[in-house]
């Protein structure tokens, strides 16, 4: 059975069921998605990553260790996390023990465990990550690279905290969050497995009625810089150098084609072995173990990503030669070889993405957030299937935008 929507009404408000049964195996898993409560909501780096935090700590009623112990007990997850864009609950367990789930999962809405114990242990926890990040050379350079291609817009802040953001963040910042961004009204539920969709809309009401009416943040649309940028960031002790790029990429995804960014992505260096990054830097000239470029579509910007780790002396040569592969395919397209490849191995790995419920229920909830209809991926592979090289060679030479490369590296003192 495929993927459909349905709604319930809570206080006037419409809340959209993505839903799939299947009662292959006797689990059911649900997910509640706050749209516009991610990260970029609040103004207060790290708060999201708290807010994410703390409802995995159980409720103040039962202390961390106890709520825990009762999860475990019948074999139920609840986990959180915060994006950019959204922040998600997550509960899943066997469909004998769904409805236990839906009850500590209510419980845990209506009783945080806000306490100071709770609140100093998880800000040393998140600490302790952030240190551990400022010894990771690949996460430097994507991070700078992010502030390089975004700088003045929200994007370039240190949206998952730093060291002193996390530090002030108070328990009340935590639960103004909460209570400010978690709403009924900005809820979308998705849910599936060895249930029935009267129990997923009837557990769906249960949830959102406990839900207060929040405003939602509302998405900026942000521009990759096209100015070239070059930043170093010197560290005495690396052996390599960690090379991440980007470029503007002008197609929105509401734009008409998806499918033929998705085949460009894929023939420039989203393709692994076979595209034209990891052939002409690794296989051609053995300047890097891997390579790659990804052309990222979301609701706020689209811009061409990509990364790779080379010796010290080959830095130079491999940003020049990063350059030249970019704009040879810019400017001069692609093959019908590399077309018909490219076809091939979207059409036929089609099925390893739809293979669990889980992507399938994923899937469904990414083709309703960015306003296409269910089955929207799928139909599209016969576009796939149709198109012509003059059609994908004209659509690349549309795109120049996408030599404007910059460059952030993590590289030895000079």
């Amino acid at each position: 059975m495929s993927s459909n929507i349905k709604t319930v009404q809570i206080k006037g408000h419409d809340i959209p069921i993505i839903f799939e049964s299947n009662n292959f195996l006797p689990i059911v898993s649900m997910q509640l998605v706050f749209e516009g409560s991610g990260q970029l909501s609040s103004s207060h780096e790290g708060v999201a990553e708290l807010a994410s935090k703390l409802l995995q700590e159980g409720t103040k009623k039962a202390g961390s260790v106890a709520f825990a112990t009762k999860l475990d007990d019948k074999a139920i997850t609840i986990t959180t996390h915060a994006s950019r864009e959204s922040f998600t609950i997550e509960v899943s367990s066997l469909a004998t023990q769904w409805d236990d789930a839906i009850s500590l999962l209510k419980e845990l809405l209506q009783d945080p465990n806000y306490s100071t114990d709770v609140l100093d242990r998880i800000k040393r926890q998140k600490i302790g990550q952030i240190a551990r990040r400022e010894a990771d050379f690949d996460y430097i350079a994507s991070v700078n690279l992010r502030k390089t291609l975004f700088q003045g817009t929200p994007l370039a802040r240190d949206l998952e905290g730093t060291r002193e953001s996390v530090q002030q963040i108070t328990l009340k910042d935590i639960e103004d969050f909460i209570a400010t961004k978690l709403g009924y009204n900005n809820l979308v539920v998705v849910i599936g497995g060895d249930i029935t969709l009267e129990k997923a809309k009837e557990n769906t009401k249960q949830i959102a009625s406990l839900l207060p009416k929040v405003t939602p943040f509302v998405l900026p649309t942000i521009e990759a810089t096209n100015k070239e940028l070059d930043v170093a960031i010197e560290q005495n002790d690396t052996q390599q150098a960690y090379i991440y790029f980007g470029a503007p990429f002008d197609f929105s995804y509401q734009e008409e084609g998806q499918f033929k960014a998705r085949i460009a992505e894929f023939i420039l260096g989203g393709g692994g072995f076979g595209s034209r990054i990891m052939e002409e830097i690794r296989v051609k000239r053995g300047l890097a173990y891997s390579a790659y470029g990804t052309l990222p579509r979301t609701k706020m910007v689209s811009y061409l990503s990509g990364y790779m780790q080379t010796k010290l002396e080959n830095e130079k040569k491999a940003k020049e030669l990063i350059k030249e592969v970019i704009s040879d395919f810019a400017t001069k397209g692609i093959t019908q070889q590399e077309l018909d490849d490219a076809k091939e191995f979207l059409i036929g790995s089609e099925v390893l993405r739809v293979e669990t419920l889980r992507q399938r229920l994923l899937r469904a909830y990414s083709e309703y957030y960015y306003g296409k209809p269910l089955g929207f991926t799928k139909k599209d592979l016969d576009n796939i299937a149709t198109v012509t090289l003059e059609e994908m060679n004209e659509f690349i030479k549309n795109h120049t935008e996408i030599t404007k490369i910059s460059f952030a590296t993590v590289t030895k003192n000079k």
